[in-house]
């Protein structure tokens, strides 16, 4: 997977300039705006960073995490707000994470990535890291028949994969899963209240507090 991506870095969000996934995406867009003003940021798996200069906009400071240079070296490129910093964090561990209070978590199309197995493990070690009162979005692919491109295997744990070809020809098999609105609320644990599902077309989210 990280190799995957730093080979699709220069042309990841060409996905984001499908003309019919244009309305859902200046939705979230301006919801994430007003979702993150004025907290402190935490972004997990920020990749090339599509959603940072639109959700970080009204922020306090915002914290743009990803384990792959590639992707970092894209996002920063970006006209970003002010309130922008970068760092090269593993998701899974949050080994190298800023010493910052933060007070909000966001991950964009990152919980499809994560093995089934690892899912409850990771949901933790975000959890570990906020505070009580945190805002928490996660937002992600919903799947389209005729649009997302089509699973062709599942293995033992009920893990999805696909397989992709990149612009230079080679072809990559990848893990994505698509889970249900109760498949996601039941992983989130008892530290989560306030719950809400938002289904938006081609997208998903679940935004809740932390006990």
């Amino acid at each position: 997977m990280r190799d995957y991506y730093a080979q699709r870095a220069q042309e990841y969000e060409l996905v984001y300039h499908k003309p019919h996934r244009q309305p859902a995406l200046r939705r979230i867009e301006a919801w994430l705006r007003e979702v993150f003003a004025d907290r402190c940021v935490l972004e997990i798996a920020s990749g090339t960073g599509w959603w940072v200069p639109h959700a970080a906009a009204q922020a306090r400071a915002w914290w743009a995490t990803d384990l792959n240079p590639e992707t970092l070296a894209v996002a920063q490129a970006k006209a970003l707000p002010a309130c922008v910093r970068f760092a090269q964090v593993d998701a899974y561990t949050l080994q190298g994470l800023p010493q910052a209070r933060f007070d909000a978590c966001f991950a964009g199309c990152w919980w499809s990535h994560v093995p089934l197995q690892r899912l409850d493990a990771w949901l933790a070690t975000v959890h570990a890291a906020l505070p009580a009162g945190s805002r928490v979005v996660m937002l992600d692919n919903a799947y389209v028949e005729g649009d997302s491109t089509p699973v062709t295997r599942h293995d033992d744990h009920g893990n999805g994969y696909q397989r992709r070809q990149l612009r230079d020809g080679s072809e990559h098999e990848v893990l994505k899963n698509f889970p249900s609105q109760a498949e996601v609320i039941a992983r989130l644990g008892p530290r989560a209240e306030a719950v809400v599902w938002h289904d938006l077309g081609h997208y998903w989210a679940v935004d809740y507090r932390l006990r």
